[in-house]
């Protein structure tokens, strides 16, 4: 698969990444390379990464604790203590080996050491590939509260090898999915029709599904790299998506849902005050809660929790002059931005995908 320019990023792909990568390190006179990564990624991941590596340069490895929940600006400091403390200074490369918390929080603490050190991101989950891999968000929670703190800033480069999806479970694999099935809503039937039937996709329809999913992403963040505009259209079913991962995130009672299992929620949601609001047709939006369910099942959530979700949504980034700001569909394909919805749709919404 070709590589992809964004910004001032470039995008490798499988037998692409490693070739890419060391001519990077031949070019540059980096003084130490720092490895961030997880449990996970240090198992799963690293060993296989620095067999690939041809470089004579200090090599150290920094191990966080994998999940949302370790997405924290403690987590950052505990980071950057480290790096002082192994003397990197401002000619280090830092790699994030992981999924969008590794390479969330490491590009958040690359940009931010000495003001901005170098970076590469070798995203390793589903959802980082087609996801974090583009557009240069870093940063932490606050709190429960999603991506309340961080910065825009590119890495060098983007190493995407489709190997390590062997290393994810179902769950992880359906987490990532749900970002493809919304660029497939927001862009076109063309994209959105390739996941129709979900059960007979195999490994090389993956392959060039995430390739075109990040193409998709990239000619986005190309024309509105700050989000003044047309990027919003990303933050499609994210609105409640995000509000819905906070509330489980912070409720001890319920089971931490992942990113894209509440991002799923959200899009079936957006949908319904979609068809309320901007004329989405009624068919498409139920066609779209009955694929949705019957490959991610049904979240469980009770009449009485929906005020306290609702009011996370006043924490959502698009917001502005206290306006909640939500992405709607007048078609497939055919994305609104900035509008704001009535409390008593959004409820409405909620007992849509209830019933």
């Amino acid at each position: 698969m070709d590589s992809i320019t964004a910004n001032d990023s470039v995008i490798h792909f499988n037998d692409n990444c490693y070739p890419s990568l060391n001519k990077h390190l031949k070019e540059n006179n980096f003084s130490k390379i720092f490895i961030l990564v997880d449990e996970n990624t240090h198992q799963h991941c690293l060993p296989f990464f620095l067999e690939k590596l041809e470089t004579h340069v200090a090599i150290e490895i920094i191990e966080i604790e994998s999940g949302e929940i370790n997405k924290t600006i403690d987590t950052c400091v505990g980071v950057w203590n480290t790096l002082s403390e192994l003397d990197a200074d401002r000619k280090s490369l830092m790699i994030n080996i992981g999924g969008g918390v590794i390479t969330d929080l490491g590009g958040f603490v690359a940009c931010t050491f000495k003001r901005g050190i170098a970076y590469i991101n070798v995203p390793t989950t589903l959802l980082s590939m087609v996801d974090a891999s583009v557009g240069g968000k870093t940063g932490v929670d606050l709190g429960h509260l999603k991506n309340q703190i961080g910065v825009i800033s590119n890495p060098n480069l983007v190493l995407i090898d489709t190997q390590f999806l062997d290393t994810l479970d179902t769950n992880q694999m359906r987490s990532g999915l749900a970002e493809m099935l919304k660029h497939g809503l927001i862009t076109g039937e063309g994209y959105w029709n390739k996941f129709q039937n979900l059960s007979k996709l195999n490994l090389d329809d993956l392959d060039e599904l995430i390739h075109e999913s990040v193409i998709i992403k990239r000619n986005v963040v190309e024309e509105d790299p700050f989000e003044n505009g047309l990027r919003k259209t990303l933050n499609f079913g994210h609105t409640l998506g995000h509000a819905i991962e906070s509330y489980f995130l912070s409720n001890e009672n319920k089971t931490t849902l992942l990113h894209g299992e509440a991002i799923i929620v959200g899009m079936i949601l957006a949908c319904y005050i979609s068809t309320e609001l901007t004329g989405f047709p009624e068919q498409t939006t139920k066609d779209i809660k009955k694929l949705f369910m019957s490959y991610y099942g049904k979240v469980t959530i009770d009449k009485s929790e929906y005020a306290t979700i609702i009011n996370l949504l006043k924490y959502d980034k698009k917001n502005n002059h206290g306006n909640i700001n939500f992405v709607l569909l007048e078609s497939i394909g055919n994305p609104e931005i900035d509008c704001i919805v009535d409390e008593k749709i959004i409820i409405d919404a909620f007992d849509f995908y209830n019933n």
